[in-house]
């Protein structure tokens, strides 16, 4: 609850103007408290923020409101400080040595006391852990801990990258001898009660790259009834055989959560033991797996299932592009070597076809977004950027596994055993209002009712499919969505239109999966699957008690019961843990692109709008699949007005708009590198263009790499024909940064192995 406005900050504010929160520090020195009871952020000014640092918990008090009624706030008293290392370059200055930190949002250096400094040397990256607090008169002192080396080491950036975010990159002793302990191979006691389907010929299906092969797929005509369909087999690595319950294993993979992909590297949920060997289905080699035996209809209904242990054996390794090849001609060179399973990949395009009818005829969501890959070189450098292009073997694989994860859910909600769904529930009502306004707007024709479909979006994107603003349609329907989560509380999934869903088919590399086996084992063996006295991280600890202290949450925790209680902060774990993972991940590819993009400095390229903010607009290259910012102050001489509605900005003088999905042409002017930040200029043909910041690093000809050129120095920028001076460029506000970090989190393409549903 806020105060009355105070005349002046020194006067007392009342106990109930206090609130408790985490600090989120900002770059230019202040910080924001995001509270815990989801009201608006407390602003804390520059000065207040050297007694405390970002992401500690604090209880702050009402101060002050500004002109805009905003909150400003004090802090009383710091409630807890994540012990987390502070990771930064080492520096020398005028004899003292003190500590950059790489993630700005700290704010202050910390000293470093001489002999406090171990083996590192002046310029390298370190970590730090803090031994004195700031405060109001004096800076952080810190010790290093470890050295990781020379900034521009190959693979820095991910090293970087796992200590800021927190992710689990070291196994635990206990853990590790653990899995050195288990089999190279599946032994004879390992195949008892299972189903020997070493005779099938199941194969992988996965990308070139991939390591870890968690699914096999066969397929086989098969009567339904009296009418054609088919007989679906997907097989599971079964890694619950060999991660037991409440096992060092199982407590690392449940503290990862995930495995995390970066460019280059994969840091692993499971020890590689199990991850690349043990567990792998890889061919010519038995393995344990857990396999869903679907009968398919050929409108894609799968009228029965059933799940059981098994064994199998591989037939091959194939991947996405070899699959392709042979169905798009089933004599050619690729075909002929696998003339034998030809016949089967066949049935499987079959059923594929009919799985797709049925989710067309539901009515699920279905847009094609580009995803892009990194291509690096030995010493980590980007070669290229390039499209991830989807094929019918990755639409195949894609719709046997949501067949088999739906009937995993199904077995769960029949079995009346607790577990975790896959929900996605549908847009909130803000977003329901933005998305009207904008069709509107837009003269679509079509809009969402008050308790929208999915079929209402489908028909939407159908509908606009061929006008040459459909790129910018579709973006609008994405972004109105809200995010997946993992929860004990079914509520279906919105965008593939089920009723209920669950993850079943990736266990080596993400834990639900792993949890969703045990449950279906239990019901299979008519026992209750109990979740282990795992350590749950602070964050998810602290999300769940604001969640169950919130008004209205004992009707819930009592329709949940204790072991309900348990799954959902399993699942609120594990969600959370995804996020960590893609931000990590994007914070990688940001900072790759961002040096990558050094190296074009004052280059010219061709793009797309793919954001618009009232500060300025993002600009996806077409050349290069890189995202920037052309800032408001960059688009002429004139007054432009953000259109919520369209989504554009629109200038008050000449009318000229600028919308998602509209065409431009800009120039590379500046990259931060610590900010993962590159902004562009808006250029027109024959206009000249100053050489941009640090042109001097810039190829000096005209031509530059991947259709870029660069120009030589001249006149001012001009919009459409409008000439005039442009402004000094305006500092980056704090909403601007906000905004700015969410578009980037939309629109970075993700370079790692496709997450399949």
């Amino acid at each position: 609850m806020y105060s009355k406005k105070m005349t002046s900050g020194a006067q007392s504010a009342h106990v109930s103007d206090e609130i408790e929160g985490s600090v989120q520090g900002h770059r230019d020195g202040h910080g924001v408290v995001i509270r815990d009871d989801g009201q608006g952020d407390l602003y804390i000014s520059p000065n207040e923020m050297r007694a405390v640092l970002h992401k500690d918990r604090v209880r702050a008090r009402i101060v002050r409101q500004d002109r805009r009624g905003r909150p400003e706030g004090r802090v009383v008293e710091i409630i807890e400080r994540p012990a987390q290392p502070i990771i930064g370059r080492l520096l020398q200055e005028s004899g003292v040595w003190l500590v950059a930190p790489e993630d700005k949002r700290y704010g202050q250096d910390i000293l470093i006391p001489k002999g406090a400094t171990g083996v590192a040397k002046p310029g390298q990256v370190v970590v730090v852990e803090l031994t004195e607090p700031p405060a109001l008169f004096g800076q952080p002192v810190g010790r290093i801990t470890e050295v990781l080396g020379e900034v521009d080491d190959p693979g820095m950036e991910i090293e970087i990258a796992v200590r800021k975010y927190g992710v689990p990159h070291e196994f635990s002793v206990a853990g590790l001898a653990q899995a050195k302990g288990l089999p190279d191979k599946v032994r004879a006691q390992d195949k008892k009660h299972r189903v020997n389907l070493c005779d099938i010929p199941l194969v992988t299906i996965d990308g070139e790259d991939a390591r870890d092969f968690d699914d096999a797929v066969y397929c086989e005509p098969a009567k339904v009834g009296r009418a054609k369909g088919w007989r679906l087999l997907v097989a599971i690595a079964d890694v619950s055989h060999y991660v037991e319950t409440g096992s060092a294993i199982d407590i690392d993979a449940y503290d990862r959560a995930t495995s995390v992909y970066f460019p280059r590297r994969v840091i692993p949920m499971l020890p590689e033991k199990l991850s690349n060997g043990l567990c792998s289905l890889n061919p010519q080699v038995e393995r344990l797996c857990m396999v869903c035996d679907m009968l398919v209809t050929a409108r894609g209904e799968v009228p029965a299932y059933q799940f059981y242990p098994a064994v199998m054996y591989s037939h091959a390794r194939l991947t996405y592009t070899e699959v392709a090849a042979i169905l798009a001609n089933t004599r050619g060179p690729e075909a002929a070597k696998r003339q034998e399973r030809v016949k089967d990949l066949l049935n499987l395009h079959d059923v594929y076809h009919a799985l797709l009818l049925a989710r067309r005829e539901r009515g699920a969501v279905d847009f094609e977004t580009t995803e892009t890959q990194i291509v690096c070189d030995e010493n980590g450098r980007i070669e290229k950027i390039v499209p991830r292009i989807r094929n019918d073997a990755h639409r195949l694989i894609e719709e046997a596994m949501l067949a088999a994860n739906v009937c995993s859910a199904d077995f769960i909600v029949q079995g009346g055993q607790p577990g975790l769904f896959r929900v996605h529930e549908g847009p909130t009502p803000e977003k329901q209002v933005l998305l009207r306004n904008y069709l509107k707007a837009m003269a679509v024709g079509l809009s969402i009712s008050d308790e929208p479909k999915p079929a209402e979006f489908q028909a939407i994107a159908e509908a606009t499919k061929d006008r040459p603003d459909a790129p910018q349609i579709h973006m609008m329907l994405l972004r109105s969505m809200q995010q997946a989560i993992y929860t004990p509380v079914n509520s279906g999934h919105f965008g593939l239109a089920f009723d209920a869903y669950t993850h079943f088919t990736s266990p080596i590399r993400r834990y639900p999966d792993l949890l969703v086996h045990r449950v279906i084992k239990a019901i299979l063996g008519k026992t209750q699957y109990q979740l282990p006295a795992l350590p749950a991280p602070g964050e998810a600890q602290a999300k769940l008690a604001k969640r169950l202290a919130a008004p209205g949450s004992k009707p819930r925790q009592q329709a949940l019961g204790r072991a309900g209680l348990a799954w959902q902060a399993a699942g609120l774990h594990c969600s959370a843990n995804e996020r960590r993972a893609d931000e990590a991940s994007r914070d990688v590819e940001a900072w790759l692109k961002c040096k990558y993009m050094r190296e074009h400095l004052g280059e010219e390229y061709s793009g797309v709008v793919s954001a618009v903010t009232s500060f300025g607009i993002f600009v996806t290259l077409d050349a290069m699949y890189v995202e920037g910012l052309v800032h408001i102050t960059e688009l002429g001489g004139e007054y432009f007005k953000f259109d919520e509605a369209r989504q554009e900005l629109r200038g008050e003088r000449t009318g000229i708009r600028y919308a998602i999905g509209a065409r431009v042409r800009v120039q590379v002017s500046r990259v931060d590198l610590d900010g993962r930040r590159i902004d562009f200029r808006l250029v027109r043909e024959g206009e000249e263009l100053p050489g941009g910041d640090g042109a001097s690093g810039a190829a000096r000809k005209t031509g530059g790499r991947s259709g870029g050129r660069k120009s030589a120095p001249g006149a001012a920028p001009s919009v459409s024909g409008t000439v005039a001076e442009t402004p000094p460029k305006a500092p980056v506000k704090k909403k601007e940064k906000a905004v700015r970090k969410k578009a980037v989190a939309g629109q970075t393409g993700k370079a790692r192995k496709p997450r399949r549903n």
